[in-house]
């Protein structure tokens, strides 16, 4: 009885730790929206694509590091799966921009802060952390409604609040 209550505690263990990037279930040109919906629930918002597929978004803002771009086909197939907030995905940022298309490359974001004096707004996502061991943000400054520029902010711990990181 207790090796049963083992096996099935490391099974949930492992199915929570589950990510659509590194999920063997999931298999490109084989795989369908229905089953990706299944195991991972309701996407965050669905994106529509020009060849008639669309893009699932499952994002882990405000507390995670992630946000999973899964590529369906017109026939609703698998095609791939990116996460949006690696340092590729977000190398694609680049001034000019509106916000509407970072957020279709990067998914929901963490916070939004509007500076009156600069008439910046700045929106940001928590992303993995480097060597340094604290937490990190990207960052997107837009003005007058297009990316000004990109930057990277580290979170460091409240010394009046342990454990908050905000």
């Amino acid at each position: 009885m207790r090796f049963a209550l083992s096996a099935l505690a490391f099974a949930l263990l492992v199915a929570g730790c589950a990510t659509p990037d590194r999920d063997t279930r999931l298999r490109p040109g084989v795989s369908r929206g229905a089953e990706i919906v299944e195991i991972y629930g309701r996407p965050r918002r669905v994106w529509p694509e020009a060849d008639g597929g669309r893009t699932l978004e499952y994002s882990s803002q405000p507390m995670g590091h992630h946000t999973y771009m899964v590529r369906l086909d017109a026939q609703d197939r698998l095609v791939r799966i990116e996460d949006a907030l690696s340092p590729a995905g977000r190398a694609r940022v680049e001034p000019g921009m509106t916000p509407e298309q970072v957020s279709r490359l990067l998914g929901a974001e963490r916070s939004r802060v509007f500076f009156r004096l600069s008439g910046e707004d700045v929106w940001d996502w928590s992303i993995e952390p480097d060597q340094v061991g604290y937490g990190m943000r990207f960052n997107v400054y837009f003005k007058d409604g297009h990316v000004v520029r990109t930057g990277l902010s580290m979170v460091f711990p409240s010394r009046v609040f342990p454990g908050a990181d905000d």
